[in-house]
């Protein structure tokens, strides 16, 4: 299983954060060749159904996700986000945590994931990609505004 994790500080306050970075739909405006739906519609909640569809045409895959924890953050509760990855291709979860701190707010975003007829010895290059390819989403959809974990 391929893992990575992403933090960025920012100086959004945690709602902010929070309000971009579950904004599913957006999320495809930052990831190359893939369209986002939510069939179950909004607002999220613990059983929101998304589909990110990556690729083009006949090359093309689902990799829908189900929220199972949805907890906004709260003054200074942090808030948690917990996906299951339940597609043919893409299996596993991801985690999105979103902390108050009192310069705005610490993201979190964890993705453990296994991919369908890879071996596990590409797992690390899986992990290294998500890392890049997810940095970079984190960062424009806090608007470029995130600070890398030091």
């Amino acid at each position: 299983m391929a893992v990575f994790r992403i933090e960025r500080f920012t100086p959004l306050p945690a709602a902010e954060s929070w309000r971009r970075v579950t904004d599913w739909e957006r999320h495809a405006a930052h990831v190359p060749l893939t369209t986002i739906t939510v069939p179950t519609g909004v607002p999220t909640r613990s059983g929101t159904v998304f589909v990110a569809r990556t690729g083009l045409g006949p090359l093309a895959f689902d990799d829908p996700m189900e929220v199972v924890r949805w907890s906004p953050p709260a003054g200074s509760r942090a808030g948690m986000c917990r996906l299951e990855k339940r597609g043919r291709v893409v299996r596993g979860r991801a985690s999105i945590d979103v902390y108050p701190t009192h310069a705005g707010s610490h993201v979190v975003w964890v993705e453990e994931l296994s991919v369908r007829l890879l071996p596990r010895w590409g797992d690390p290059l899986i992990a290294g990609a998500g890392r890049r390819i997810f940095g970079r989403v984190l960062d424009s959809m806090l608007d470029r505004l995130a600070q890398p974990h030091p």
